[in-house]
């Protein structure tokens, strides 16, 4: 993440992968598009529930430096998201690791910034707790994994102690994303143990904080190393069971316009449009009844042009009409908790491959995606 806020981006080269994966399987499910919700009924059938949470991940200040929140209040955000880096927080190992104010620590002030100020709005605050110090990994870079899962436990407690107003913890973000969580072979059961793990021990240290903490695991995207079919099907401790957690997370980025689908457009992958098939994957996991909900962090579509992390884009009318498919979409169905959009603002269109998703531009005009996330329902 940036000074600014904005959360880390993924590189081009990763996206164009799931492009490709998408390219083939728009061609062998272009005649699906007409199907039924795989959930065997249309939304407008199913019971009256409230809304999803709307969720954004975005700066806490606009370009000029005023704060950000005032806007995310008028978008009627629910959910802040941020990111809390602990190889930065902690970069010498602490003596009372559990206790925020031992002198090791050097909370980040964007973190405190957010979470002051989402409050003063009435907006909730979610943050993602990644990055390993080098006294805890043996001096890896911060991608790897803790030795000892103990150690991150420690960190999230104290963290949770610092911020006691906020109740949505995420576990590390998409692991699956190469270069994001070390170890992770490609298409091997290795990574989503060693992920199990750690959020098993965060689980136990955030509820014995708080009981009303809330765990977000797997915090997996569209595709990656391994494919979110199978990380949620390799992902369980030593005795064989799946790690605690209250949601699971996942980033459905997606090339098709928002619409459940009769089969999945690329085995394995998991796009927006497959919610209902990880839905069932995860009760085939945790059990019909403990199926946890999902906590889609992440969405987005690039308006305009492609740039460096997306090389797919749409008009702005259209970026609009994909925003409110995506949270229809959602909340047609029971099982999601939340849906975040990325980002807040474009990037700055002088810098060569800047960012073309936010619901404004760079320079604060406002987008139809904009009225389209404000409205969103």
């Amino acid at each position: 993440m940036t000074l600014s806020g904005r959360r880390a981006t993924a590189p081009a080269t990763t996206f164009a992968a799931l492009l490709a994966a998408v390219a083939l399987a728009l061609v062998l499910t272009a005649c699906a598009s007409a199907a039924p919700s795989r959930d065997g009924a249309p939304a407008r059938a199913q019971a009256a529930r409230a809304p999803v949470e709307k969720a954004i991940w975005g700066p806490v200040a606009m370009p000029d430096g005023s704060s950000a929140f005032p806007v995310y209040k008028q978008l009627k955000v629910d959910v802040f998201q941020v990111q809390l880096n602990w190889a930065q927080t902690a970069a010498s190992r602490p003596a009372d690791p559990t206790n925020p104010d031992d002198p090791a620590y050097r909370w980040p002030k964007l973190v405190d910034t957010a979470v002051a100020d989402a409050g003063g709005q009435g907006i909730q605050v979610a943050i993602m707790v990644r990055g390993t110090p080098g006294w805890a990994n043996g001096g890896k870079d911060a991608s790897w994994a803790p030795d000892d899962a103990a150690d991150y436990a420690a960190f999230v407690t104290a963290a949770a102690r610092r911020y006691p107003q906020v109740r949505r913890w995420m576990i590390w973000g998409e692991p699956t994303r190469e270069g994001n969580f070390q170890p992770m072979p490609a298409n091997s059961k290795t990574g989503p143990r060693r992920y199990a793990l750690l959020l098993d021990a965060a689980y136990g240290a955030l509820k014995a904080v708080s009981a009303r903490n809330v765990v977000i695991g797997g915090m997996t995207w569209t595709v990656g190393l391994v494919r979110p079919a199978d990380f949620v099907k390799w992902m369980r401790l030593p005795n064989g069971n799946p790690p605690r957690l209250d949601w699971y997370g996942h980033n459905p980025f997606s090339t098709r316009f928002p619409k459940l689908k009769a089969k999945p457009y690329v085995k394995g992958l998991r796009d927006l449009s497959d919610i209902d098939t990880l839905h069932h994957e995860l009760a085939r996991a945790y059990g019909a009844r403990a199926a946890p909900k999902l906590w889609l962090s992440e969405f987005t579509i690039s308006s305009d042009r492609a740039n460096r992390a997306y090389n797919f884009s749409v008009s702005r009318k259209e970026q609009a009409r994909w925003v409110t498919a995506a949270f229809r979409l959602v909340n047609s169905v029971s099982y999601v908790a939340g849906l975040g959009w990325f980002d807040l603002y474009d990037e700055d269109p002088s810098v060569a491959g800047s960012l073309t998703n936010g619901l404004m531009t760079y320079s604060g005009a406002r987008k139809p995606a904009f009225t389209a996330y404000r409205d969103a329902k």
